[in-house]
């Protein structure tokens, strides 16, 4: 006789006991590449489930976070080194491949952030992975290069005309 499936059980929070952290649903995470080399990819959780009475052995259903170059159009000029584009890309994976946990902010919190840890992120656009499709496809240009704001660089406005100008020489 078959052995009967164990049945899934829904977990608010799960303790990861290898990083000694809590996570929960709505938790940015960083997930352990299997590229040597590689940078931890950005998720999302949106649910975290159980297949044992205990409540070990969870899997996490996440939504990716895309980085720039792994996204059809490629890394563009005006992508900061921390921008990550929310994705329609959902998956389920071991809590084991969780390295620890994030913050990924909205474009406006993370250009007022004192300092930027490791660990911050920022998102402007959600992604189409299927098409290539941003939204939205088009922001606001702050410079006289027409380029979109990148947190990176510094940006100046011009005392005379009140122009904002990136330090790119536009």
């Amino acid at each position: 006789m078959p052995k009967p499936k164990a049945q899934k059980k829904q977990l608010k929070s799960y303790k990861l006991k290898h990083i000694n952290r809590t996570i929960q649903e709505g938790d940015a995470v960083l997930m352990r590449s299997s590229e040597p080399g590689k940078p931890s990819y950005v998720a999302r959780v949106e649910a975290i489930e159980s297949t044992d009475a205990r409540g070990s052995n969870a899997r996490v259903r996440v939504r990716w976070y895309y980085r720039p170059e792994e996204s059809m159009g490629g890394r563009r000029q005006f992508h900061g080194a921390k921008e990550v584009f929310l994705s329609d890309h959902y998956d389920l994976q071991s809590a084991d491949t969780i390295e620890g946990k994030c913050k990924v902010h909205s474009f406006g919190s993370y250009t007022k952030l004192g300092s930027v840890g490791n660990d911050d992120f920022f998102c402007r656009f959600e992604y189409n992975s299927s098409t290539g499709a941003f939204n939205p496809d088009r922001v606001a240009v702050f410079c006289k290069c027409e380029m979109p704001y990148n947190p990176d660089d510094l940006m100046v406005q011009c005392e005379d005309c009140s122009e904002w100008n990136n330090n790119r020489g536009s």
